[in-house]
């Protein structure tokens, strides 16, 4: 399916009330290559940036060091287009699977994922 095609991802107001966010207002998020499975990276989202996300068709999370929302690709131009969003059965994780332009990793690597415990 195109982006341009991407169907809406649509999270009623009941599903997202089963959602368990932290004492912080945040959920952990894993992002997931849609086509290969590769575990790309992991970020926090908050409600905001959930709504954000779904709006846009990108990647929107919340940036605990900065304090600020953040789209992934805005400045990198390595965007993640979504796929689909699911939640865990104790509703306190998500799983994005996207499209991923280039890399996902700040360190300019495909995934965050790259160092080995030996």
């Amino acid at each position: 399916m195109s982006d341009a095609k991407l169907e809406k991802i649509k999270i009623t107001p009941r599903t997202l009330s089963k959602l368990r966010f932290n004492k912080d207002g945040l959920i952990p998020a894993i992002i997931q290559d849609a086509a290969n499975k590769d575990v790309l990276m992991f970020a926090f989202m908050n409600l905001e940036s959930i709504k954000r996300t779904l709006k846009l068709g990108k990647t929107c999370f919340w940036s605990r060091s900065r304090q600020e929302y953040w789209v992934k690709g805005l400045t990198s131009g390595h965007f993640q287009f979504v796929k689909s969003i699911a939640y865990d059965c104790d509703c306190d994780c998500l799983l994005i699977k996207v499209r991923q332009i280039g890399a996902a990793c700040h360190t300019y690597k495909r995934s965050c994922f790259y160092r080995k415990i030996q």
